[in-house]
């Protein structure tokens, strides 16, 4: 089986569950038999990045050439901060879009959405976002659909927070099968929640 690299791009003012949720379910995933490898990246060499809660993560290197790359959210609803800052410099959605363009699956949790919105990925297609960033999801060329994690092949999008959980499990039995992903749902001792849309 070909061994996916997967990669959680990080950024100040990120939400702390958004990146971390995934990022355990996945290394579970790894040491249950899925091929797969996951490093916390940015997209500057930088020793530590603070998250929205005050949580200072260390990177494991810099956003490189994944098979999946996740998206986390965060501060979408404040001036100058996590999502809506990282949307506004323009260098983030940039670099989503050329992993995209070089072949990447690429993922969102909550409002890192708006993150792929901006990258053009969403256009015409089904997403979801948390619930502060609805109306603004709206607003753009995405179908917004009321679902905890939407599937579009290529592109998914993960509702608020906590649903990074069930997509990273869901990544887990897409690519890897439903015994990995119920392995470490159980080992996570997490109740899968809401169908996939897609």
């Amino acid at each position: 089986m070909v061994e996916i690299s997967a990669e959680i791009v990080l950024f100040e003012g990120f939400d702390e569950l958004d990146a971390i949720g995934p990022y355990e379910v996945l290394e579970n995933g790894a040491q249950a038999g899925a091929s797969i490898e996951t490093d916390l990246v940015t997209l500057e060499k930088s020793d530590l990045v603070t998250a929205s809660h005050d949580l200072r993560v260390e990177p494991d290197g810099t956003l490189d050439d994944p098979d999946l790359l996740i998206v986390p959210g965060g501060g979408w609803t404040t001036a100058n901060e996590g999502v809506r800052a990282a949307v506004d410099a323009g260098a983030l959605p940039d670099a989503v879009d050329e992993c995209f363009t070089a072949g990447a699956t690429v993922a969102s949790v909550c409002t890192g959405a708006m993150i792929l919105s901006e990258a053009g990925l969403l256009e015409g297609r089904p997403a979801t976002t948390h619930h502060v960033a609805v109306d603004d999801l709206a607003a753009t060329d995405a179908t917004v659909v009321d679902e905890r994690v939407v599937d579009d092949g290529d592109v998914l999008t993960a509702g608020g927070v906590t649903s990074g959980i069930d997509l990273a499990l869901w990544l887990l039995e897409r690519e890897f099968g439903e015994d990995v992903a119920e392995d470490v749902a159980r080992e996570m001792a997490h109740e899968r929640r809401g169908e996939i849309f897609g």
